[in-house]
């Protein structure tokens, strides 16, 4: 996400590096060049002037203190009018009321389906919500099923009325449902439909009025760029919804809708869509954002993501057993496991500091642990528990059973061997198992 940008704003701040002052010529270059990129990323003309106007405006204007470079101090600039020109903070989703009613509204494929299973699935497991989908979405032959689909998947029920082409009634009838078995959000999925056509935008018009929800967000493909932000803009006008999801952050966005949405419409971004998954969806956050279009990575979200998934007792457990030499195949097969929930592996690796700049011309699979997986498949339950047990002809099995070579088997369980001993140095040194007391 935003690679493109990214380092176009990494080299147009690299001019001021290694200067000693900032000077009108120098910021007006710098600028010039933070523009282009603003530009390249299709953000409109009028927003990306502004924006470099008040970078400039704000850089002339302050003193560079003596252990700060110019080019730190711009660094900071950007980063600080970027949050702003994103919203400044974080704004949570309005989940009052029994039940509270979120209607979602968009174009056709921007990803309303897929994104309001996700908001179900991040209700029930973060916030402890009962969730109910209602599949209002009359007119796309598959998209009854899919919603069901999706909500078997995640374990939270999809009303439905087959035959009733009146989404408004089946809103209706399934709030109705809602209040009787005490589900505290109802998740209304809509038809996708172009705010050209106006039967349908009456249609989304007279549900949001109907409806009165709490909440009523608009789903956007980021992808769409430029265009994106115009259809907002005349959804907005039109149903004034109270907050923006941005679809598909992971694929190969140039960012100008993200960038520009808010300062547009001037309603806030809620949510992002990073991934297939149904655990990905993140809160947006526009400081986090600007930290990693400006290649700074994004170490809170990550930390947040280890912690959704970290077991405190599990955690002991492991490191109990890395200190008695104990630790098998099993437990770096369920760690793996944990690792795969956190979000998509070039994502993860984005926002660690710098690791951006090295990843950028890699491609990084989530499939990397594929063949571990299935080598460790291919053990039987005592080769998982008994690491050292794996002799020649077990090897062998376990190669052929995998599909990989004895070279791939033993480079991956020298790479596991290292791995334990570098943990278990870990573990002994930093002192959180208690000792035991002489006697």
């Amino acid at each position: 996400m935003f690679e493109n940008l990214s380092s176009k704003i990494e080299k147009a701040l690299h001019t001021l590096r290694g200067k000693g002052s900032i000077t009108d010529i120098n910021v007006a270059e710098t600028v010039k060049e933070v523009r282009k990129a603003l530009l390249d990323a299709d953000v409109s003309y009028p927003i990306a002037k502004e924006f470099t106007d008040r970078v400039k405006a704000e850089a002339m204007g302050r003193n560079v203190i003596q252990s700060i470079e110019p080019g730190q101090l711009m660094v900071k600039i950007v980063h600080e009018e970027l949050t702003k020109l994103m919203g400044s903070e974080a704004v949570d989703i309005n989940i009052k009321g029994q039940p509270a009613i979120i209607l979602i509204a968009g174009l056709q494929g921007s990803g309303k389906t897929t994104f309001s299973a996700k908001l179900a699935n991040y209700l029930k497991t973060k916030k402890g919500r009962g969730v109910m989908l209602v599949a209002g979405d009359v007119y796309r032959p598959a998209a009854i099923s899919q919603l069901q689909t999706l909500g078997t998947q995640i374990g939270v029920p999809v009303y439905t009325e087959e035959g009733n082409r009146n989404p408004v009634q089946i809103a209706k009838n399934a709030i109705n449902e809602a209040k009787s078995k005490g589900v505290n959000v109802v998740i209304v999925d809509t038809a996708g439909r172009l705010a050209v056509d106006e039967e349908m935008m009456d249609e989304i018009a007279a549900l949001k009025r109907e409806l009165q929800p709490q909440e009523t967000l608009f789903v956007v493909d980021s992808m769409t760029g430029q265009d994106a932000v115009n259809t907002a803009k005349a959804f907005n006008d039109r149903i004034d919804f109270d907050g923006v999801v941005l679809t598909k952050l992971d694929g190969d966005t140039r960012g100008g809708a993200a960038l520009t949405i808010r300062y547009t419409v001037d309603k806030p971004i809620k949510f992002v869509g990073i991934g297939e998954k149904m655990e990905a969806l993140d809160v947006f956050h526009p400081d986090r954002m600007a930290n990693r279009i400006l290649g700074m990575g994004d170490v809170v979200s990550l930390v947040e993501r280890a912690q959704e998934q970290y077991d405190e007792a599990e955690a002991r457990k492991i490191q109990k057993k890395l200190i008695h030499n104990e630790y098998n195949f099993e437990d770096f097969l369920s760690q793996v496991a944990q690792i795969k929930k956190m979000g998509s592996m070039k994502d993860l690796i984005g926002m660690i500091p710098g690791m951006d700049k090295l990843t950028r011309n890699v491609e990084i699979s989530d499939d990397a642990f594929k063949p571990i997986e299935a080598m460790i498949g291919s053990m039987t339950p005592y080769e998982r528990r008994n690491p050292s047990c794996l002799n020649g002809s077990r090897k062998q099995r376990i190669a052929a059973g995998s599909g990989c070579t004895i070279q791939d088997l033993n480079r991956f369980l020298k790479q596991f061997e290292d791995t334990r001993k570098m943990m278990k140095m870990v573990s002994k040194s930093n002192g959180k198992l208690p000792m035991r007391r002489r006697r």
